[in-house]
């Protein structure tokens, strides 16, 4: 009996407690062991040490942990269910402007203009009131709400028309980058209230800590790595349990599983709101650690950065989806220093190899090269061995 059946007979929340399948508990252990001592040396050493992590490379692995969310939000819909989204860009920004806004009220009578009510760029476009639409989100749990609410509500409207006209494949995708396309141009007008091409800066504190202290940067880095491994684990067990069954029944042979009587467009709506709302937490981590968000995060090439990470990391296996978003990030942001003029025909250029060579991903190869070592070496060893009746 394999590994994956016992998992499902034992069901998916006992194999959460006793051990992820797949190198997801490794994922895990080195996740927060990582965690802690990051957070350890940026708060426990003193500055100047060897060993000190200053805060700035918190805040920055903070954002990457962001984008592994985001990816691991998309590896969900591609890998296990064969729905290649080109605009969950927008997911993540509209979790991250709901973020924003809540961020917004909070500066109170701190900002240019000194109004307690209207944010600056409100006062600065003549505006006389504040939005309805921006009620409440002076409320960290009416904002918390609005992060998950918004991109899930979105998902179901744009999915639920999608999924019951059965558009699939490419059209899907197609259809995806419009939507956050619509999304980036409407952002970008003044009179949406959002704040137009300049979007939401100028933050103060976040649930009355200042946002520019160390402390409050930790908090918001250690905020990341749980939200990054709850998300892991929502993650897994949609996979591992009956319903993530399905799911891979529908990414192989969607026909199929429609034929046996499964409802396709109700399995896709709900992994795809899921999806969505894993990428409006993410978005709403990202803001107060970046500090800004405007309306170039619904760029649709943003999206297609994302599946580039989760197709070098590994399509369907989760974690590799957030070493991809990691590894490539990191070499983003040190590669525009070193060669800025560069590095797009690079990260394309790594793409490329990576589907040529690396089809499976850097995760999704690695038991292939390790099954070939062992090849190797035990047709080495048999080749040393003397023959029957030699001496």
């Amino acid at each position: 009996m394999t590994s994956q059946n016992k998992i499902t007979e034992k069901g998916p929340f006992f194999s959460l407690l006793s051990g992820l399948p797949g190198g997801g508990k490794a994922f895990m252990g080195i996740l927060l062991t990582a965690a802690c001592l990051t957070l350890a040396g940026n708060l426990l050493i003193p500055e100047g040490h060897a060993l000190h992590v200053p805060t700035y490379l918190v805040s920055l692995m903070g954002k990457y942990l962001c984008y592994a969310l985001l990816a691991l939000s998309v590896d969900l819909i591609w890998g296990y269910c064969g729905i290649l989204s080109l605009g969950h860009g927008a997911f993540f920004a509209l979790g991250g402007y709901a973020m924003g806004m809540y961020l917004m009220r909070q500066i109170g009578d701190r900002g240019v203009y000194g109004n307690a009510e209207l944010p600056d760029f409100m006062v600065f476009l003549n505006w006389q009131e504040l939005p309805w639409y921006w009620y409440g989100m002076d409320n960290a749990f009416v904002a918390a709400i609005m992060v998950m609410l918004v991109p899930g509500l979105l998902a179901f409207i744009f999915g639920w028309f999608a999924f019951r006209s059965r558009v699939t494949g490419v059209y899907f995708s197609i259809i995806t980058q419009a939507m956050t396309y619509a999304l980036l141009l409407a952002f970008f007008r003044n009179d949406m209230g959002f704040g137009g091409n300049n979007g939401l800066t100028d933050f103060k504190d976040i649930l009355g800590f200042d946002l520019r202290a160390d402390g409050t940067r930790a908090a918001l880095f250690a905020g990341s790595v749980i939200a990054l491994a709850i998300g892991y684990l929502i993650c897994a067990f949609v996979t591992q349990s009956k319903f993530g069954r399905v799911l891979v029944a529908i990414r192989d042979a969607e026909s199929r599983a429609r034929f046996t009587g499964y409802r396709v467009e109700y399995y896709k709506l709900a992994v795809f709101v899921i999806s969505a709302v894993l990428a409006g937490i993410a978005g709403a981590f990202y803001v107060p650690q970046v500090g800004i968000i405007n309306p170039s995060e619904f760029s649709p090439a943003n999206s297609i950065e994302v599946v580039i990470w989760v197709a070098i990391g590994g399509r369907g296996t989760l974690w590799g989806a957030v070493l991809g978003a990691v590894l490539v990030n990191w070499g983003k942001s040190y590669f525009t220093g070193a060669f800025p003029d560069l590095w797009l025909y690079m990260l394309g250029g790594l793409f490329v190899f990576s589907t040529l060579l690396l089809p499976k991903g850097i995760v999704g190869t690695a038991p292939d090269v390790k099954r070939w070592l062992q090849e190797k070496m035990s047709a080495g060893a048999d080749a040393g061995e003397p023959k029957k009746g030699e001496a």
